[in-house]
């Protein structure tokens, strides 16, 4: 047998005001809202990144786009404030993405890298993104190799020396920041790319010794 209610529970609802009801409405509404805003430019920003970076090793120069990427991450983060979801995965994966893409852009292009403040971004997307960079310019330096410019694909792993040096300077705990696991790929990657390119140049001083005294190869 269900039992009633008292009468001051059935009249609970007086307790809260339509106007309170009416407020706490319209403020979840645009809670729901700002966050599909978010995961809509979270998602706009990373593939917009990811082109770009491919734009950029098929040798094209997207300026037009980097400015655009640059304005799409602003609005991310100014959402993602206001809806307290600069902490969100989804988020710090976009902004990791697209200061990747920036320091790609820099490092291309001849510029001095962006700082995490004029990126809008904070330290761990900024390291991870710097991490990741790693990854693209051992794909310079191959394409480099491909195109017999050993002495290129040497600049670039001197580059990637110094950006390992940098991030073995940080230390965090996985859960704030899971850096270690980049650090060691960035290493490998590293290790791997100075064994190719100390074979090209080998083989490219045996090429030249072997033309200078006349002989094969």
């Amino acid at each position: 047998m269900t039992r009633s209610l008292p009468n001051s529970v059935k009249r609970s609802h007086g307790l809260v005001s339509e106007s309170i009801r009416s407020s706490l409405e319209l403020e979840l509404r645009e809670l729901v809202n700002t966050r599909d805003r978010v995961q809509d430019l979270s998602r706009e920003l990373r593939q917009a990144s990811q082109q770009m970076m491919r734009r950029i090793h098929a040798g094209e120069t997207p300026a037009v786009q980097a400015n655009q990427i640059a304005q799409t991450r602003r609005r991310l983060v100014e959402e993602a404030e206001r809806a307290g979801m600069l902490a969100d995965e989804v988020v710090e994966v976009a902004l990791q993405e697209s200061v990747e893409a920036a320091l790609l852009w820099a490092l291309v292009s001849g510029s001095t890298f962006p700082s995490p403040r004029s990126l809008r971004v904070g330290p761990v997307a900024y390291l991870l993104g710097l991490s990741d960079l790693v990854g693209e310019m051992r794909r310079l330096a191959v394409t480099s190799l491909s195109r017999g410019q050993p002495k290129v694909a040497e600049s670039y792993l001197g580059k990637m020396d110094e950006v390992l040096s940098v991030l073995m300077h940080f230390d965090a705990p996985r859960a704030v920041m899971a850096l270690k696991h980049k650090q060691d790929s960035a290493r490998n990657l590293i290790e791997r790319t100075r064994g190719e390119v100390a074979m090209a140049l080998y083989l490219e001083t045996l090429v030249r010794e072997g033309t200078n005294s006349g002989g094969k190869v």
